[in-house]
């Protein structure tokens, strides 16, 4: 029998719900997971036929940093983004998760401070914590639309070992947009106190009233952030695990070498199927506006159930509040899953100030949503507040 041979960092990572929840979901028939974090549909038509006519020869290893032609139709790709950038600025990762503790691994020594918003996604915390940073939590708040008040980072901050900070737009959980005036206080933030950004970008795609806007576009900012993108959200390629960072070349190198003794390149057949995405018929138009006929239905049934949100701009999630019901977060998630057949995420696998709302997802058909909204309603009646 071995001692306990289970290292300290892995002990201490957060004991969150999403993956026993989703596990009951899909060994469970009779129930609907409003849970996922990746789109219901298929690759483009483009990269089924790439997979079937070309792949076999996409079996050994890539370059470090991606292959040529990958990274030459991201350059092309990222003036969409308004983001000036050469080869030598991208590396393709596997998937962006992997480009967010790649970045983290190369700018935070042990001891330094990152700051994240909380809420935030689930795995920027971690990141920073198994590499012994500090992570600094920017409290997202519902009463001021879930977005960062930078006033309240000034006083946070701590200028000599606070070394970077991560933001994310569109946002998972809440489904937030930052608008370029926000994005121009926190740049400017930045640039104050020498801080880098790391700017996870993984939803730009799925904006549904306004624009994506790129930190990096803004005026002085290219070499003080480093951009993360997906192909898993925009081209339905979760399975594939394809993503890319893009910024300072010399950060990209470090982010290389460290690349070699991690997974040494991201898969050769998925960049393969990543060009063909980027080169072929762009067919995301039909996606996003099934996206937004679902949001408006679930925003319907949440207004039915006098249920308070923030109206989600991007993305494909709503993180409604349910302190209504004197009940925590996994509480009622565990009682929706139990009583309703219904899988939701509770607020505080994504951070502290997730106490009190749960993420809802409608990266799921139509009908199954307004089937679990139903069975939601229904249950929900007979809770006693």
């Amino acid at each position: 029998m071995l001692r306990n041979i289970i290292a300290e960092r892995e002990r201490e990572l957060p004991n969150i719900k999403l993956g026993k929840l989703l596990k009951i979901a899909a060994e469970s028939r009779d129930v609907i997971s409003l849970g996922p974090g990746e789109p219901d549909f298929l690759p483009p038509i483009c990269v089924k036929r790439w997979i079937e006519t070309k792949s076999w020869g996409y079996t050994h290893y890539s370059p470090v940093g991606g292959r040529k032609d990958l990274k030459a139709g991201i350059v092309k790709k990222l003036k969409k983004n308004r983001v000036k950038a050469g080869s030598e600025n991208i590396i393709v990762t596997t998937g962006s998760t992997e480009a967010i503790l790649l970045a983290l691994m190369c700018t935070v020594d042990p001891g330094e401070g990152v700051m994240i918003t909380d809420p935030a996604f689930l795995s920027y915390r971690p990141s920073i914590e198994i590499l012994n940073g500090m992570p600094i939590s920017v409290p997202l708040r519902h009463e001021n639309g879930f977005v960062p008040d930078v006033d309240s980072m000034k006083d946070m901050i701590n200028k000599e070992k606070t070394k970077a900070m991560i933001i994310n737009t569109p946002c998972n959980p809440t489904g937030v947009v930052y608008k370029k005036k926000l994005l121009e206080e926190v740049a400017d933030f930045a640039v104050e106190n020498d801080l880098l950004v790391i700017s996870d970008e993984a939803y730009e795609d799925f904006v549904y009233d306004n624009r994506h806007v790129s930190m990096a576009s803004l005026n002085g900012m290219q070499n003080r952030v480093m951009s993360l993108f997906s192909f898993s959200k925009s081209y339905a390629m979760t399975g594939f695990r394809l993503g890319y960072a893009v910024g300072p070349e010399r950060i990209i190198k470090a982010m290389e070498n460290l690349h070699i003794y991690s997974t040494i390149c991201a898969p050769s057949i998925s960049q393969g199927a990543g060009l063909a995405a980027l080169k072929g018929k762009q067919e995301k138009t039909q996606m996003i506006r099934e996206f937004s006929r679902r949001r408006k239905l679930m925003t319907g049934w949440l207004d039915r159930l006098g249920w308070e949100y923030v109206k989600p701009e991007g993305a494909f999630y709503v993180f409604p509040k349910i302190t209504k019901y004197k009940m925590s977060s996994v509480g009622f998630a565990e009682m929706l899953l139990k009583k309703a057949k219904v899988a939701v995420i509770p607020g505080t696998d994504f951070g502290l100030h997730g106490e009190g709302f749960i993420r809802l997802s409608y990266a799921t058909e139509y009908e199954k949503i307004d089937k679990a909204m139903a069975k939601i309603e229904k249950t929900v009646k007979n809770i006693r507040r």
